[in-house]
């Protein structure tokens, strides 16, 4: 899946099939001029040959031919060397011939050749096999009169083979390396070229990470207009996501006065006995402002807060300050470890509404002692909050994360319960656990992203 969709991958497969496309192109045009100069060469040889032999014609009065000097090629002294002359009388059969040809000759189309033409075949030589022919006519001047002599030479069409295959063999070699050298080239190219859409990757998760708001940084010409338009999409939410929190806010103050209202009913109602009637009112009215309360955390959530860094051990301090003066907490030890300026990547309010529900909860149910614990864990901070009170069975604990749920229905509080605080570390990225604390109650882990150290 991944070689369809990443475009590193798509740009060189590109690269890969032009790279391949354009080096069997040039294989075979080079191919193909080589052999035509091959056949080029050749015949030039051959027409030298034949220049040669005729230069060296000897005529006797008795009318023999003879040749005066032979060619110097060795192939033409060793029987079917690959490189054969002959010469006859025009109409004759052959009265000279090279050693390579032995007792036997070349068979020449019955054309008409013109004495000081040279034509070009192509027949079966000696051997069976292909062999190319150059031969032309001649008028030399004798006593008998002008003798007419037709001379041709030939040389195996195998050796041009040979020599063509050798040149492909090392033509590939060299192509081949020439491909590696640009296929490394355009993978470089590649790189560089798309290093600017890895800087844009790291933004967007920046953004999505709540630690910026916009794109940003100089990008090529051709991804700026889409750089452009994801900032105006992202300006365009802020301000969607703006206004569905006003909306929202609007709705929970609208909503405070009638619930209110009910408190002020549930209370006359108690003093006319109607115990249960109040009771059941009350306990709607909790669970309306409990609701609320949490739609108004989610819809914070929603609108995408850009995430800071908050440092703890202030943080903590201030909490637990506060919950020292009310009557619970006043009979209460809090025992918090020294963080230093050890920071976490959450949102101010995020962190009060998190460790402070946590912290209240912790309040109502410790029986002495409630301890504060920071730990980093390379990019993490995990914070640690413990009491000494009855803690949750495995139920309770599965039951008190559940929407809308709680385990103190009577008690006093922020009321927006444990189920609220897990969505909010989630939402910061982090992560949520309880189990048994060493001090006999309940321990809370809460696993969030450390944020830069303060100096």
């Amino acid at each position: 899946m991944k070689t369809l969709t990443s475009l590193r991958l798509r740009l060189l497969g590109y690269a890969t099939v032009i790279v391949a496309v354009a080096l069997l192109v040039t294989g075979f045009g080079i191919s193909s001029l080589f052999e035509r100069f091959a056949e080029r060469r050749t015949g030039h040889e051959l027409d030298v040959y034949l220049s040669q032999i005729a230069g060296g014609l000897r005529f006797a009065d008795t009318g023999e031919v003879t040749l005066a000097h032979y060619p110097a090629d060795p192939r033409f002294t060793k029987v079917f060397g690959g490189l054969y002359w002959q010469v006859s009388r025009a109409g004759e059969d052959v009265v000279l011939r090279s050693r390579s040809l032995w007792d036997s000759e070349l068979f020449l189309p019955a054309d008409v050749l013109l004495p000081g033409q040279t034509h070009t075949h192509t027949e079966t030589g000696p051997t069976q096999t292909d062999v190319l022919v150059h031969e032309t006519a001649v008028v030399v001047p004798t006593q008998q009169g002008n003798q007419q002599m037709r001379i041709a030479v030939a040389v195996d069409a195998s050796d041009l083979i040979v020599q063509l295959d050798e040149f492909n063999d090392d033509m590939m070699m060299g192509l081949g390396v020439l491909g590696i050298v640009l296929l490394v080239g355009f993978a470089v190219q590649i790189r560089e070229g798309l290093k600017p859409m890895q800087a844009l990757r790291e933004n967007v998760a920046q953004i999505r990470d709540g630690q910026a708001k916009r794109l940003k940084g100089p990008v090529p010409a051709e991804v700026a207009p889409l750089v452009d338009e994801v900032n105006a999409l992202l300006e365009l939410q802020e301000q969607d996501m703006i206004r569905a929190r006003d909306r929202a806010a609007d709705l929970a103050h609208g909503l405070k006065t009638p619930l209110t209202a009910l408190a002020s009913d549930v209370v006359r109602l108690r003093e006319k006995g109607e115990t249960e009637l109040a009771s059941s009112i009350e306990e709607l009215a909790a669970k309306m402002r409990r609701h609320m309360d949490r739609e108004m955390v989610r819809a914070r959530h929603r609108h995408g807060r850009y995430a800071q860094s908050v440092v703890l051990q202030p943080a903590l301090q201030a909490i637990t300050r506060t919950l020292e003066r009310m009557p619970q907490g006043q009979t209460l030890e809090f025992i918090q470890q020294d963080s230093g300026d050890l920071g976490v990547a959450m949102d101010p309010d995020d962190l009060n509404d998190v460790f402070g529900n946590l912290l209240e909860n912790a309040v109502r149910f410790a029986c002495s002692k409630i301890r504060i614990g920071v730990m980093p864990e390379n990019d993490r901070v995990l914070v640690c909050i413990e009491d000494d009170g009855e803690g949750l069975t495995p139920e309770q604990i599965e039951l008190v994360t559940q929407r809308g749920n709680r385990l103190d229905t009577q008690g006093a509080g922020a009321g927006l319960g444990l189920a609220i605080v897990c969505d909010i570390v989630e939402a910061n990225g982090g992560k949520i656990r309880f189990d048994v604390s060493p001090l006999g109650g309940l321990r809370i882990t809460v696993d969030v992203k450390a944020g830069p150290k303060t100096t």
